[in-house]
């Protein structure tokens, strides 16, 4: 019997979409509705933040901000966060579904989990209308978690911690302690962190390397442990307790901590 009972992952740059890729260019497209022009650095800056935040974030950077007041006159304000998000939720939920591939390895820790009786769970920065195009092709290949927590289902999201609480709940699993977050986010750390959820970042799958995994197949290793360092740097003062790579690290990780 293992000591943990649960593990909650995140979905994009965590379980699917190796490289956090889906939501990016639909940012982008979306500032341009209003004759925005967003990069996608400043798009990828807030990832892991509820989309509707995501926006905000991005409202607030000096330059989008900037571009926003010599275009309307005012600073940007939430009923203008609304109306990007009123544009951006659409289009997101016609490609997300095309970027729902699954991590390599992320069935085998599935099936390490289950063959341990441990619990899966899953949180997202997605809102529910997105994830129900990304559930039927996580299915197809395989993985189906316990429960699913979305941006929108509760009255506050990430960096919180009530989507955790919210897993606590569905999955039957405490204390907090018995619980894994995985996540390649400041943001989804931060709420297994406010949960009291030991933590696990991805350096290498998700938002911060930014690659598929051709193209750090194709780099020099050098330059794919600076991409692992600046990731760990950022998830370790996101409060991450581990960093791995990708999931596919997640069962020796656990399998070390069980024996410690």
């Amino acid at each position: 019997m293992s000591k943990f009972k649960a593990v909650v992952f995140d979905w994009a740059g965590t379980m699917i979409d190796f490289g956090s890729f889906a939501p990016m260019g639909v940012f982008v497209k979306a500032f341009e509705k209003f004759g925005i022009t967003a990069t996608i650095d400043q798009a990828r800056a807030p990832m892991g933040k509820p989309k509707w935040d995501h926006i905000r974030s991005m409202m607030d950077d000096p330059d989008i901000a900037a571009q926003w007041t010599a275009k309307y006159g005012e600073a940007p304000s939430d009923a203008d966060v609304d109306k990007v998000y009123k544009i951006f939720v659409p289009m997101n939920e016609e490609v997300v579904s095309d970027f729902a591939d699954l991590v390599p390895g992320a069935l085998e820790t599935v099936r390490f989990l289950r063959t341990k009786g441990i619990k899966i769970g899953s949180t997202t920065g997605y809102t529910r209308s997105i994830m129900e195009r990304v559930l039927p092709k996580a299915a197809e290949q395989g993985y189906e978690p316990d429960n699913l927590i979305c941006a929108d289902d509760l009255p506050e999201g990430r960096p919180g911690p009530l989507g955790m609480y919210q897993c606590f709940v569905d999955l039957v699993a405490y204390p907090p302690s018995a619980v894994i977050k995985v996540d390649d986010t400041e943001p989804g750390i931060a709420e297994g962190v406010a949960a009291g959820c030991l933590t696990v970042g991805l350096a290498l799958s998700g938002n911060y390397a930014g690659k598929t995994p051709d193209e750090l197949a194709a780099l020099p290793e050098a330059e794919v442990d600076a991409l692992r360092r600046h990731a760990t740097l950022k998830l370790k003062e996101a409060g991450a307790d581990h960093v791995i790579d990708t999931v596919a690290d997640l069962p020796a990780l656990i399998e070390k901590l069980e024996a410690a």
